[in-house]
């Protein structure tokens, strides 16, 4: 985790658990003079537009105290939904034997995107089972990953 995300983290992570939910991750997006900060928030029961909003105020008024990204933002919070994104080793382990599609920071055997089977997760290192083949990437070399929804037909 970058040190600005760890920063990001750390600072939104009590708000969201106080109110009853869990951080599922914080991504910070810039594209040239715009900036996003999107906040993913988890809950057993469900994630409200209510829940989305209530959170949104209080980070809000945190981040306002703290500043902690120069500029202005547009501040989104939501449900990681069923196409979630994966940030941690945990969220690869609860996601196990899911479709998920990875992006590497540099390439591996020429290519950055693989899309598979998730096998499972050995020390640091995630397992990705893909046309027969089982490829492992330290949890360090992906940039991005997400699961892919299978709807049976």
């Amino acid at each position: 985790m970058a040190t600005k995300h760890a920063a990001l983290h750390a600072l939104i992570e009590p708000v969201v658990a106080a109110m009853g939910f869990e951080l599922w991750g914080v991504d910070h997006i810039s594209q040239g003079k715009h900036s996003r900060l999107v906040i993913y928030i988890e809950r057993e029961s469900g994630v409200s537009v209510e829940d989305c909003a209530d959170i949104s105020r209080q980070v809000s008024a945190i981040m306002d105290v703290e500043d902690p990204i120069p500029g202005e933002y547009r501040l989104e919070v939501s449900s990681p939904g069923m196409a979630r994104p994966l940030y941690t080793l945990d969220h690869f382990i609860r996601y196990q034997g899911h479709h998920v599609a990875l992006k590497l920071r540099t390439a591996f055997d020429g290519r950055r995107k693989y899309q598979g089977l998730l096998a499972g997760v050995e020390g640091d290192e995630v397992l990705l089972q893909l046309d027969g083949e089982e490829y492992c990437f330290p949890i360090e070399s992906i940039d991005s990953a997400h699961v892919v929804p299978q709807f049976d037909e």
